[in-house]
Order: C-alpha cells, then structure tokens, then sequence
C-alpha cells in the first residue's frame, strides 16, 4: 500500500491530526472506511471518516508513522471537525489526539489544478453529513469492501453490493466567466446541477444522475 494514489496536482498545505497510543492502531481501523491494517511505517492511504448514516464527515490521507502514530491530513479548516468526529466514540481507550492547522489557504493555481482534476474539496463538493460517498467518485479509492465495521458501512455496502449508482455525480464543466459557486448548471433550459468549485471558464459541478 506505499504507493498510494495522489491527486494530479500539487497538494498544498493541509490541516493535520496527529493520532498517538497503544490503542491508535485498533481504534482507527474500528473507525475509518479504509483498511489500514497493511500500513507499514511510511505508508500513506486515503480514507473516509462517516457517521453511522453513511454521510462523509471527513475525507482524509492517512500516514503510518510507526507503530503508535498515525498522522491524518485534510482540507485546511476542517482539521478540528476531523478530530471532534474522532473524539466522538473514544470511550476507554488509549488515544490522543493533536490538531494543527494549516498556516494558509490553498493558492489559486493549485485551487485551479484541484478544479481541472475533479477532486473534490471539503466545505465546496464534499459538505459534511450530506454528501454520500459515492457522489464524490472516490469510493474504490477510499473504501475497503474486505474490512470488518465501521460507523457508514451499511449505506457504502449495499450501494455496492447492489451495483447502484449515486443520485448526483461531480464533472467538470465549461462555464461563463464570472460563474460563482452555488449558480445553476444548465443545459438545454433545464437546470440540471449546481456549481461547487470555480476558477475562470472552468468548474466543478453536482450533477443530476438523469442529466
């Protein structure tokens, strides 16, 4: 699992969750949609962080440090949110958590190469206890389907198992200049989605499954 897939751009600086102690190990795998069972020291996934519903809360990498530090990386602002959700079921074991966050915003030629890329962003196409995870196209990247539980599973399972699509999908689109996110994609008079990213004449969109 060291050779993780990475984005086709240039990651910019990113909030970080350091997860340290004896229980780190067993209490993240109970936790996370990916296996990280295989992680040797170094290695790097992806993972969702879902709420028992199945909604994303977090999408995160995760690095194995050692044995006893695992450090997880996310969109900048979203750190705490990552480690609140963490804290959430943290009953009676060993586990510290520490927060640091992202010193600035990502720049405009990186947000422009995340838009061409289509991948999606925390707070813009990913909107914590919303979005499912098959809406944000990274589901075989993020999810193991051989793992035991973990709060979501249900709803990324029976999708899978029934070979359903989700009801919304992100692309990248041509827009006018001067688009804003939260404008209307329209196509042939009907709207058809929603702007969520925008940089000059391109965008991403949530796009309707029947578009």
């Amino acid at each position: 699992m060291s050779d993780v897939w990475q984005p086709p751009y240039q990651l910019d600086e990113r909030d970080v969750v350091d997860v340290t102690g004896k229980d780190a190990a067993t209490y993240l795998q109970s936790q996370l949609s990916q296996d990280i069972r295989g992680l040797a020291d170094g290695d790097q996934a992806w993972t969702f962080i879902l709420e028992p519903t199945g909604k994303v809360d977090a999408l995160a990498r995760i690095t194995r440090v050692d044995g006893e530090h695992f450090r997880m990386d996310t969109d900048p602002g979203f750190g705490e949110s990552l480690a609140a959700r963490l804290r959430q079921f943290m009953i009676r074991v060993a586990v510290e958590l520490q927060v640091t966050a992202a010193s600035r915003q990502p720049s405009s030629a990186s947000e422009a190469q995340r838009i061409e890329a289509g991948w999606p962003r925390m707070g813009n196409e990913i909107t914590a206890g919303t979005t499912i995870p098959a809406e944000t196209g990274l589901t075989k990247l993020a999810v193991s389907f051989t793992k035991g539980c973990y709060p979501g599973q249900e709803l990324v399972e029976r999708m899978d198992s029934r070979g359903a699509t989700a009801p919304r999908r992100l692309e990248t689109v041509d827009v006018p200049a001067g688009a804003t996110p939260g404008d209307p994609l329209v196509r042939d008079g009907a709207k058809i989605g929603v702007l969520t990213s925008v940089s000059g004449t391109r965008a991403i969109a949530l796009v309707r499954r029947n578009a």
